[in-house]
C-alpha cells in the first residue's frame, strides 16, 4: 500500500458518492485496512482532500503555447470547467487557502505561461487567470445541476417546463413583467429547460475573451517599456 493508493481510492469514492461520503472509516474499508492504519499514510481527512485535489490536477493535458492568445485563454477556462464536471466533489473542496501541491502549482505555471507574450504585469496576469477560473467554476456548478439524472420522483427538464411554463404565464401578467415574461418564455420554450449552461458558457467566454484581448492590447500600447521580461 502507498499514499497514492489511498488517494486514488478516495478520489474514486468521491467521484462516485461525493465528498461527503469520505471518512477515515470508509476509505480504510475500501482498501481493506483498519482505520488506525490509515493514519500511517495520511495524517487527516483534510490532508487527504488536499492530496486528492492535487492528484486530479496531475491529469492535465499539455497545451501548445504557440497557438493564438484566444485559444490559450479558452484552454484555461475549458480545462477548469471540464475537470469540475469530471470530479464534481471539487466544488465542495475549499478553493480558498488551499494547500498547493506540485501538480496544482505546475498547472498555475502553465496557465501563466499562456500570458507571457501579452506583456501584462504579474498582478494582471494572475487576475486574468482568476477571472477565467471563477467563470468556469460558476458555469460548471450550473452544468452539473442541469445534468443530474432525474429519478422516478423527479421531473425531467421538459416535463418541468410543461408544468411551470403555463403556470408562470398565469402568475406573471404581461403588463407587470413584460421583459421577464417574454424573454423567460422564449428561453424556456427554446431549451425546454430553465436555461442552456453549455451555450451560456460559450457565449460568456467569448465576451470575456473579447474584453481580455482588448485589455492586453491597450495595456501593451500604454506600457511599451513594461513588457514581461520573458516576452520575445
Amino acid at each position: 500500500m502507498t499514499v497514492d493508493d489511498v488517494v486514488d481510492a478516495a478520489v474514486e469514492m468521491a467521484d462516485r458518492d461525493g465528498l461527503g461520503s469520505l471518512s477515515v472509516r470508509t476509505v480504510s474499508a475500501s482498501l481493506g485496512m483498519k482505520p488506525m492504519s490509515f493514519y500511517t499514510y495520511v495524517p487527516s481527512k483534510d490532508a487527504l482532500v488536499a492530496l486528492m485535489v492535487d492528484a486530479v490536477a496531475a491529469q492535465d493535458e499539455p497545451f501548445d503555447r504557440g497557438k493564438p492568445l484566444r485559444a490559450r485563454l479558452t484552454w484555461i477556462a475549458e480545462s477548469v470547467r471540464d475537470e469540475l464536471i469530471r470530479h464534481p466533489w471539487l466544488l465542495d473542496a475549499s478553493s480558498w487557502r488551499q494547500v498547493t501541491g506540485p501538480h496544482r502549482l505546475r498547472r498555475y505555471e502553465r496557465q501563466l505561461e499562456q500570458l507571457v507574450d501579452t506583456g501584462l504585469s504579474d498582478l494582471d496576469s494572475d487576475r486574468v487567470i482568476s477571472t477565467l477560473n471563477a467563470f468556469a467554476v460558476g458555469n460548471a456548478r450550473e452544468t452539473l445541476d442541469a445534468q443530474r439524472t432525474p429519478t422516478e420522483s423527479t421531473l425531467t427538464d421538459s416535463q418541468w417546463w410543461n408544468i411551470v411554463g403555463p403556470a408562470l404565464s398565469e402568475v406573471m401578467p404581461h403588463h407587470d413583467f413584460p421583459l421577464a415574461g417574454r424573454v423567460g418564455a422564449h428561453v424556456g420554450e427554446l431549451f425546454q429547460a430553465p436555461g442552456d449552461p453549455t451555450g451560456a458558457f460559450a457565449f460568456g467566454l467569448d465576451r470575456l475573451l473579447d474584453g481580455i484581448e482588448e485589455f492586453t492590447d491597450h495595456w501593451t500600447h500604454r506600457n511599451p517599456s513594461q513588457r514581461s521580461p520573458d516576452r520575445p
